[in-house]
């Protein structure tokens, strides 16, 4: 069936692509985002960032009157570390779930993010303080209280698969699989939702919402493909994952580039990723010189849903 493993994607795509200097242009969300922002791609806006217990006591002031933000490790992965505040009321900050954080409980977070918790190989790290995505509308009705994202994978700079992920109750308002979010395959041709998946198994269903997932026409898609092909442009990545959120009044936001893409992508879309790697791979053969436009153009009609 085409299924890649973490052993066959380590050594035939990863390790010959991934170039291991280049890792720090997508670990580090900061390097991301300024790369992101001279390739003048749009992402969510930074209100500051944590660097010390300094501005750890002072975030009261970076936080300033917002209602609604996001406090993700800058060096974090797999969901782990992002804390999203939906609304505010009098002193107390409330999630998704409706679940209420006191300030001292932020601080004490920014504190673990700092301490290196939830970041790669534990390193000291730093928080990131952004924009809340408001989803569009049609995102909003297939999640849970959450802002669903779009991973795109890519090699040598051609879509290979798409997947959306949109949050549960047991997930928290995040688009993590392994936290419980739902998987969702996208046809690359179109941005039509074909397939869903949730722990592993298809659905059709939202299994909070009970609304259809599948089906589902994304908006911006001629766009969300041109952003994941700039993302291979500007870090160099040979394979990698582009994520992104579509914002009800800003379009599609770049969020992060993941040098390292998981694999659940071919459960949600019921298809092995081998056999869009490998006509990747020829392609990049045969047509060295393809432009950017070029690469779009032969992932949708190649990979196509059938």
């Amino acid at each position: 069936m085409g299924v890649v493993g973490i052993n066959m994607r380590n050594a035939r795509f990863l390790l010959p692509n991934n170039p291991r200097k280049l890792y720090d242009l997508v670990d580090n969300k900061l390097r991301t985002k300024q790369l992101a922002v001279e390739r003048n791609l749009a992402v969510p806006e930074t209100y500051g960032v944590i660097q010390s217990p300094h501005d750890t006591a002072r975030i009261h002031k970076l936080l300033g009157n917002r209602d609604s933000f996001v406090i993700k490790p800058a060096r974090g992965s797999g969901g782990k570390g992002v804390l999203v505040i939906a609304h505010r009321e009098g002193g107390w900050f409330f999630k998704p779930s409706g679940a209420r954080l006191s300030l001292d409980e932020i601080r004490h977070h920014c504190s673990n993010i700092l301490a290196g918790l939830f970041s790669l190989g534990g390193k000291r790290d730093v928080a990131l303080i952004e924009y809340r995505v408001h989803p569009a509308r049609v995102l909003t009705e297939i999640s849970f209280q959450g802002a669903p994202d779009i991973r795109v994978v890519m090699l040598h700079g051609y879509p290979a698969m798409a997947m959306l992920r949109a949050a549960t109750r047991e997930s928290d308002g995040r688009a993590n699989l392994h936290q419980g979010a739902v998987g969702i395959g996208i046809d690359l041709a179109t941005g039509r939702t074909i397939r869903a998946v949730h722990h592993g198994h298809p659905i059709e269903r939202h299994p909070d919402l009970k609304v259809p997932v599948v089906g589902v026409q994304l908006p911006h898609w001629d766009a969300i493909l041109d952003i994941a092909v700039t993302c291979h442009e500007m870090t160099g990545l040979g394979y990698l994952g582009v994520d992104l959120m579509i914002d009800e009044e800003k379009g599609p936001l770049m969020i992060e580039v993941n040098a390292r893409p998981g694999l659940a992508i071919q459960l949600a879309n019921g298809v092995g990723l081998l056999r869009r790697l490998e006509p990747a791979h020829d392609r990049r053969i045969s047509h060295p010189h393809d432009s950017h436009q070029q690469k779009i153009d032969f992932s949708r009609q190649t990979f196509a849903a059938r």
